[in-house]
């Protein structure tokens, strides 16, 4: 079947197109909790305890029976006796009566009778046996309650949720010490172009060092996946058919990046569609930089065609390659900051195709602005001296300086 390529859609419609195609039953594996930073859950957790599982004191002072200080006050104390200190990590020894107090530290378990704790601070010390409380406190204040913080049974993590530190933090401390998570896609890289070599060498004239499989590779550990550099052929169709055949057989997803623009020597289109079913779905979007992307799916893996430009490269990555992992992992909370802030010069655009400028953002007399990068496509120094990228809407035909514009950070 003859398809038409290079015929652009819009960025929206071109993940919709591939999206609808991909499957969505990932692999899992449990793993060590305290290895699982960045990684997706593949089921939903409840807390298999309350936490914390004890009164616990929030605040250095004395556990107390509230009513023995209500009405107190720096001109008229309550007296109260000290009749111990609980130590950390220990369950206290004894319980409380009316008028007496122990002295407790941040954390510390509140004693049998005791159901507040009075800040230090607000307490002075008579002898060694008593203390003055100068400010009444309520039932509960300065403490945290048996299961307030996560209660057994309670939902805490949703599957899809890719763990956070903060979040491993909480599952160790209700002992959950191993997670399932889905394993992790081995994304193979392969890089195509006569004038390509590795960065280790030194270009002869009319030659470039690889500069996308490497930035690729980044941004997919970054993604938390795991990169496979399959190296750069030469534009020869036999040698690049070969090595993207074996790259796709033998990983989740392949991304193949240069040779995706209209010419006779780039032939990745021609090769993606010698792959597999269903084949191109998209060749073109309408979208500066990176026209001439490709998404294909073939034989149920992703593969794309990325241009060569590392400007191009980075964008397309970001808008097709990024959904495309958290679509076959099941992730829902990618990690991306959006901001908000005032351009500092006119930009044009065209309307009906999505632009991205590169940028920095500079904070000025307490407001964020965002002061473009301009560059053309293939100066990789023009992303290295951005924190972001603008991005101006197609129904737009350029923002105006002083305009707040949408900027995606790095």
């Amino acid at each position: 079947m003859t398809r038409e390529l290079f015929t652009v859609v819009t960025p929206d419609e071109a993940i919709r197109r591939l999206l609808v195609h991909l499957p969505t039953s990932p692999r899992t594996e449990t793993i060590r909790t305290v290895d699982a930073i960045d990684r997706v859950l593949a089921e939903d957790l409840t807390s298999p305890q309350n936490l914390p599982a004890f009164v616990r004191s929030t605040m250095d002072g004395f556990a107390v029976r509230a009513a023995d200080t209500f009405g107190a006050s720096e001109s008229l104390p309550s007296s109260l006796s000290v009749v111990g200190e609980i130590a950390m990590g220990a369950m206290p020894g004894r319980s409380i009566g009316s008028g007496q107090c122990v002295r407790i530290a941040t954390g510390g378990m509140l004693p049998a009778g005791a159901d507040a704790v009075v800040m230090v601070e607000r307490t002075q010390e008579i002898d060694d046996s008593t203390i003055e409380v100068l400010k009444p406190v309520a039932p509960g204040e300065n403490t945290i309650a048996i299961g307030e913080d996560v209660k057994s049974g309670e939902p805490i993590l949703q599957r899809g949720h890719i763990l956070r530190p903060q979040d491993l933090g909480g599952l160790l401390a209700l002992g959950v010490v191993d997670v399932t998570v889905v394993g992790r896609l081995r994304v193979a890289i392969l890089g195509s172009g006569d004038e390509i070599v590795s960065p280790e060498v030194t270009p002869s004239v009319a030659q470039v060092r690889d500069v996308n499989s490497y930035t690729l590779a980044s941004l997919v550990r970054r993604a938390g996946h795991e990169p496979i550099l399959l190296g750069v052929v030469p534009d020869d169709r036999g040698r690049l058919e070969e090595r993207a055949t074996k790259g796709l057989r033998d990983h989740d997803i392949l991304i193949i990046s240069a040779g995706s623009s209209v010419s006779v020597r780039d032939l990745t289109a021609d090769v993606i569609e010698s792959l597999g079913e269903p084949g191109i779905l998209v060749h073109g979007v309408s979208l500066k930089p990176g026209k001439p992307t490709i998404l294909a799916v073939c034989e149920g893996k992703p593969v794309f065609g990325l241009p060569g430009n590392p400007v191009s490269c980075m964008v397309t990555f970001d808008l097709f390659v990024v959904p495309a992992l958290a679509h076959l992992t099941g992730a829902k909370n990618l990690p991306r900051s959006v901001i908000r802030a005032a351009i500092t010069r006119n930009i044009a655009s065209k309307a009906g195709r999505v632009d991205y400028v590169a940028a920095r953002i500079i904070e000025r007399e307490s407001q964020l602005v965002a002061e473009p990068v301009l560059g053309k496509s293939n100066a990789i120094h023009t992303l290295v001296r951005a924190d972001g990228m603008i991005r101006i809407a197609a129904e737009k035909t350029g923002v105006a300086e002083g305009e707040m514009v949408e900027v995606i950070r790095f």
